[in-house]
């Protein structure tokens, strides 16, 4: 089976990919700027900040340890530019230099974003025929990653927005998780302000499992679209997931008003690419996504 370096493995996203790979055999090289994190016990790790190293030494350490293919799950939205561009762009262009460098180079599979998109017309079911025309920084960011990859020859994911079991910690429904977390045991009323939106979400055992497809599909210099296929409401989203938790109905109040988001007020994408190219279908249910995000925690 071959080698695969996945790096953010200790990420929300990188121990979903970790966990997807090594279930269907492949031997994992975990590669993450911390060590100690007890998802990763009994992976091979390699504690490294990629974006602060040379390319040769990444492509030594690639060639060393006999790597066939690197998943890139690493990166976050970060309150600046300058911290975005390193955790994302930076480690993107050093792995790319790296991979270039070497006489027998890897595949590459880079884990992108459905905001490089920009915003999306209402009602539509957006397609990889589309052109990106990213408005927000971490949009912009992104794009110019997935460009990167593309131009080697590398496989993108442009992903929806994830749920699921360890949401990253940034996003809605992991605030909305703490929240209900903290306030389960006290009298607490949860005030929480929900757009008027519909958006496509992915479970993100599932992004992992097209990370797997992608690993070995017949692509080369391609973006796929990676979600559900279907615009699910906001705030029923947010409803299930409290009846999912057991939260006390008559301590919650839920406002309906705009949001800072990186996308709109609608989101949602055409898969059949990824059926079609990758064999690869989102497997777990909104239920289950939901279950899985607050129990795991």
């Amino acid at each position: 089976m071959p080698r695969v370096a996945v790096i953010g493995a200790t990420g929300c996203v990188g121990r979903q990919i970790c966990a997807t790979f090594s279930a269907a055999g492949h031997d994992i090289l975990a590669v993450a700027r911390k060590a100690g994190v007890p998802h990763a016990a009994g992976l091979e790790f390699v504690e490294l900040d990629v974006a602060a190293t040379d390319a040769a030494t990444i492509g030594v350490l690639f060639a060393e340890r006999h790597v066939d293919v690197v998943v890139n799950a690493a990166g976050r939205w970060g309150p600046t530019r300058a911290e975005m561009v390193h955790s994302h762009l930076g480690v993107v262009q050093r792995l790319v230099e790296a991979v270039a460098l070497m006489e027998r180079a890897p595949r590459l599979v880079h884990i992108g974003s459905v905001h490089e998109y920009g915003p999306l017309p209402v009602g539509t079911s957006l397609d990889e025929s589309a052109v990106p025309r990213p408005r927000t920084a971490y949009a912009q960011i992104k794009l110019a990653c997935s460009t990167a990859v593309m131009a080697l020859g590398g496989v993108v994911l442009r992903a929806t927005n994830m749920y699921g079991p360890h949401p990253p910690e940034e996003t809605f429904f992991a605030v909305l998780l703490r929240r209900l977390r903290a306030a389960m045991d006290t009298d607490e009323i949860v005030e929480l302000s929900v757009a008027d939106a519909r958006r496509d979400f992915v479970d993100v055992r599932d992004v992992a499992s097209a990370a797997l497809a992608a690993a070995s599909a017949s692509l080369s210099g391609c973006a796929i679209n990676i979600g559900s296929g279907r615009a699910a409401d906001m705030r029923d989203l947010v409803t299930s997931f409290v009846a999912e938790a057991r939260f006390p109905t008559e301590r919650l109040r839920i406002a309906q008003r705009e949001v800072p988001s990186h996308g709109g007020e609608w989101i949602q994408v055409d898969i059949r690419a990824a059926r079609q190219l990758m064999d690869w279908r989102p497997r777990f249910t909104v239920q289950e996504s939901l279950s899985a995000m607050w129990h795991a925690a």
